[in-house]
């Protein structure tokens, strides 16, 4: 059997200048990045401005196993088999981070027969745009301390910078450290930490950005910390917005590459869902909407997380109404959140498989809450067994939901054809009635404890004292009323990663609390949850190689 890499390798993929072709975009539009690659003028969005959009299709997913469910797989596969099926679809997904690339998770390219490409460039360094990010964030964080070595004249308190530095690497000896040693010549000594690029508010902010103007005005919104007067200090204070958005000038525009048959994919963007709100870009969702009668795009991990951020703050603010919601399970992380270790997930075992569907069925009712049409999709598994099978089948049939068993991994879109289908048709009897869960209006407080007690199934929202401080100074700066993003674990409903399936009685814990201004959304801090994650035991890095002639070995 062929590895994600060596099908991607082996793949006949066609010049960029022609995938934007089968779009209508004209040559002077496309801004190439080699022969598979391109970014797209900023013109371009006038052009289209008139044209109707197509339809919006969420892809999102059930708790993952530690290994993940293939959410981009089916993501990727299912634009594939919509244009398999005479449908016109484009693809819009995030950018991976070299994090997982090098550390636990792998890439984030799609996998078998279900890959955008060119897959090695698109996992490692793309277009440049996490370079860009990581240069304005850090940008920022060099004028703040050298405005405190050239005579602090905003009397910045180096005990109250809030600003991070980042990198997009897993590195937990970056999480806490102290800078400015080494006398008066090397800068003003305090205590800072780095955060992976990923979870960056610029990256946020990118992502949500609708244009250069709302960019510059948005990092002029950065929150940079507190004066010795207790008063809140900007980064428009700082006089570098107009850099930090020039250095993100080409970053802002959506790349545009195609999937392994040749089905235009924008790949833009790529906060986790975990610790960010966890979307692709908002220009190149709308940009997909007006090129094609369907986008289908994805948000990370579950639908608690990736799912909830996508209708609550995405869509909230670039006033996105999705039409459709493709909710990806697989046998084996249902067998996972019903009890089975790793290791014996291949085998079947229906008791843990009955144990473990109340997952599944959380997730689908969250999803109606939205008022959106949810189609279930069973990533197949060559192990899934015809008992295991029909017993999911069934499981959602009681529930009034459609299921499609998608073997797009090992036929591409040919494997998707009933999953396209069956959306479509969801699409057409089903009129979205779409609306976010909560009024952005109501208090802070109010807002996490509709979020844990309808999404998560909580009893209630637990706030430490740390926390109670920081909602206290978010509220007396005015920004009560603006939407909220839960960074917590993924592999469970609740804040504890070992309470699996549908876990009861319990309580979710805010021990921080962000206010990300110039994103537009207070970050909440739940369980142990880290903004900057560590290289496992075995990293993926261990296996990548290059040889003499460039060849890329061992990339997922």
């Amino acid at each position: 059997m062929l590895s994600d890499i060596e099908i991607a390798q082996n793949a006949k993929m066609r010049p960029i200048i022609e995938i934007a072709k089968q779009l209508d975009i004209d040559e002077d539009d496309v801004e190439l990045y080699g022969k598979y690659k391109a970014k797209l003028s900023e013109a371009l969005y006038k052009k289209l401005e008139s044209k109707p959009d197509g339809k919006l299709v969420l892809v999102t997913a059930i708790n993952p196993t530690p290994a993940g469910e293939g959410k981009t797989t089916i993501s990727v596969g299912l634009a594939q088999a919509m244009n398999k099926t005479g449908r016109k679809a484009v693809l819009a997904l995030r950018e991976p981070s070299l994090g997982p690339v090098f550390g636990i998770k792998g890439g984030a390219a799609g996998g078998g027969y279900s890959q955008v490409v060119p897959m090695e460039d698109i996992n490692l360094h793309f277009t440049g745009d996490m370079h860009a990010i990581t240069a304005a964030n850090n940008l920022l964080c060099a004028a703040v301390d050298n405005h405190m070595q050239q005579g602090n004249e905003l009397e910045i308190d180096q005990r109250r910078i809030l600003f991070k530095r980042c990198m997009d690497m897993n590195d937990r000896a970056l999480r806490n450290i102290v800078i400015g040693m080494g006398g008066k010549m090397s800068g003003i000594p305090r205590e800072d930490g780095f955060q992976i690029t990923v979870a960056s508010e610029i990256m946020a902010i990118l992502c949500l950005a609708s244009d250069l103007e709302d960019l510059k005005n948005r990092i002029g919104r950065i929150l940079v910390g507190y004066n010795k007067k207790n008063e809140p200090v900007y980064a428009k204070q700082l006089g570098v917005q107009g850099a930090m958005t020039a250095l993100l000038k080409d970053a802002l525009k959506p790349n545009l590459v195609q999937t392994l048959e040749n089905t235009p994919a924008f790949i833009h963007g790529g906060p986790f869902a975990n610790i960010a709100h966890g979307c692709n870009s908002v220009r190149a969702t709308k940009l997909a909407l007006k090129l094609g009668d369907y986008c289908v795009t994805e948000a990370g991990f579950g639908s608690d997380l990736g799912a909830e951020k996508f209708f609550d703050i995405k869509c909230r603010f670039a006033g996105l109404k999705p039409d459709c919601v493709v909710l990806v399970a697989t046998v084996r992380a249902l067998k996972y959140n019903g009890g089975v270790p790793k290791d014996k997930l291949g085998e079947e075992d229906l008791d843990a498989l009955k144990s473990g569907i109340v997952n599944l069925k959380v997730h689908i009712e969250n999803m109606r809450k939205f008022g959106v049409p949810v189609v279930v999709a069973i990533n197949r598994f060559y192990k899934d067994t015809d008992a295991e099978l029909k017993y999911i089948e069934d499981f959602c049939h009681e529930m009034g939901a459609e299921v499609s068993m998608a073997e797009i991994f090992e036929k591409g879109g040919e494997g998707g054809k009933d999953l396209a289908d069956k959306v479509c048709s969801a699409i057409d009897k089903t009129p979205s009635a779409y609306k976010p869960i909560y009024d952005e209006k109501l208090p802070i407080k109010e807002k996490l404890e509709i979020i844990a007690k309808e999404i998560y199934r909580a009893d209630g929202v637990t706030f430490t004292a740390s926390a109670q401080k920081d909602l206290a100074e978010i509220e007396k700066l005015g920004f009560a009323d603006i939407p909220v993003c839960v960074a917590k674990t993924q592999y469970s409903l609740s804040d504890d990663p070992s309470k699996l399936g549908k876990p009861e009685n319990f309580n979710i814990t805010v021990r921080e609390l962000k206010l990300s201004a110039g994103a537009g959304f207070v970050v909440a801090l739940t369980g142990s949850i880290l903004t900057m994650p560590g290289l496992p035991k075995k990293p993926a890095a261990l296996n990548i190689d290059c040889d003499k002639d460039g060849n890329i070995t061992g990339l997922f």
